[in-house]
């Protein structure tokens, strides 16, 4: 993700495409090459890259009041780091993600309970609706879940199109909710 995010403009830290500084002319190639995004005419204007380990970075450059930090206002007025971890993900979200946007999330389930990735999925889905554009690394199968998304699974053979319920995050989620003794059987005894 961050080697995508960087190849398009994003900073490899994470934030706002804005942010990013000096977008190139052309997406560089990043990964020895390996990885060359191919942007429409269409580039997009706002965006944003939004990492699990590196939000608190990003919350400390929203919160911090200073000369080139942002309006508190376009992230719910209240300052980031005075709310939970998965709280703050969502003020970002819902205030930040909407217009033709492309907006890359690496891992957000890290920060959120199931209801809070029920919450993203909903500013997700809208925002999508107002032709915002995401990527989405996830292992969360409510955010899999998302209507309408394009899921791949990525593992030693590469990366595949897979249905919902082929992906193993699912799989595995079904399965321990029908039998948790099961696995907690195999993982205690292992």
């Amino acid at each position: 993700m961050e080697a995508l995010a960087e190849a398009i403009g994003f900073a490899p830290e994470g934030g706002e495409l804005e942010r990013a500084g000096e977008r190139p002319a052309v997406p560089r190639p990043v990964l020895g090459g390996a990885l060359e995004p191919v942007l429409s005419h269409n580039e997009p204007r706002i965006g944003y890259f939004l990492r699990a380990e590196s939000f608190f970075n990003v919350a400390q450059y929203v919160d911090s009041g200073g000369i080139f930090a942002p309006d508190l206002s376009l992230y719910g007025d209240v300052p980031l780091h005075q709310q939970s971890h998965g709280q703050s993900f969502l003020a970002l979200a819902s205030n930040r993600f909407g217009g033709e946007g492309l907006y890359i999330l690496d891992e957000p389930e890290a920060a959120l309970s199931v209801s809070g990735a029920l919450a993203l999925l909903a500013v997700v889905v809208a925002a999508a609706r107002n032709g915002a554009q995401f990527i989405v690394a996830t292992h969360s199968p409510v955010l899999l879940a998302c209507p309408a998304a394009r899921i791949y699974e990525l593992d030693e053979r590469g990366v595949t199109p897979c249905g919902y319920d082929d992906v193993d995050a699912v799989r595995l989620t079904r399965g321990f909710l029908e039998a948790p003794e099961r696995y907690l059987r195999a993982a205690l005894d292992a």
